[in-house]
């Protein structure tokens, strides 16, 4: 739970909820994970998912974004809130291409091959903490449900972004290199242009700088 409210919760018994105009939100999830489960025994897999979620909240750290929680084999992660950031579209953007780089060496380590699908989507949400015994600080609404969607319709490897995302990113990032899809057809959305976001080539980089 982000500090913040963690202190309020101590000091008020309150309902704790809050609206946020402009946040971004990454889902990420381990493909084919289901099957990893049946092969593998419970300690293991257990292992497995901490030592990457570890790692992945090492990158939430290093950039100053909220963890929100972890569903199975999810990983969900906001920026802009519970403290506005100035940099939130490009700091999960960052984070994203970092997590499928700390995956790499992971498999590298373990001589896994374990793949990622991740979507981003950029827009309000509502926050706030429920739960009597077991607090839990989490999110609502469309932005969650579009980002949910990005990762759920994405590719293996592939970082998806929505349009909303893609027109914050574009306009004031030059590290990123960006492939149109669609439209295609987003379960609950209808159609929608997406994008493929990878990170530019080092040479690249540097002849831009």
């Amino acid at each position: 739970m982000p500090r913040p409210i963690a202190e309020q919760l101590k000091q008020s018994p309150d309902i704790i909820a809050e609206s946020f105009a402009d946040v971004t939100v990454l889902f990420a999830d381990i493909v084919n994970f289901t099957k990893l489960t049946e092969t593998q025994p419970a300690a293991n897999v257990v292992d497995l998912l901490n030592q990457v979620f570890s790692r992945f909240d090492q990158l939430a750290e290093n950039h100053g974004l909220e963890k929100i929680k972890t569903i199975g084999d999810a990983y969900m992660v906001a920026a802009g809130l519970p403290q506005p950031q100035e940099n939130h579209v490009a700091a999960v953007a960052a984070m994203a291409v970092e997590m499928q780089e700390a995956l790499a060496e992971f498999n590298a380590q373990t001589q896994q091959n374990i793949t990622l699908r991740i979507g981003i989507h950029t827009g309000p949400v509502v926050a706030g903490v429920i739960g009597l015994k077991k607090f839990a600080y989490d999110l609502w609404g469309d932005t969650v449900n579009t980002a949910s969607r990005m990762e759920s319709h994405g590719v293996p490897n592939g970082i998806q972004i929505s349009e909303a995302t893609y027109e914050r990113l574009q306009s004031c990032c030059d590290r990123y290199e960006f492939r149109q899809r669609g439209p295609i057809i987003i379960k609950g959305k209808g159609p929608m242009v997406t994008y493929l976001l990878r990170p530019c080539p080092a040479d690249t980089i540097s002849a831009q700088s």
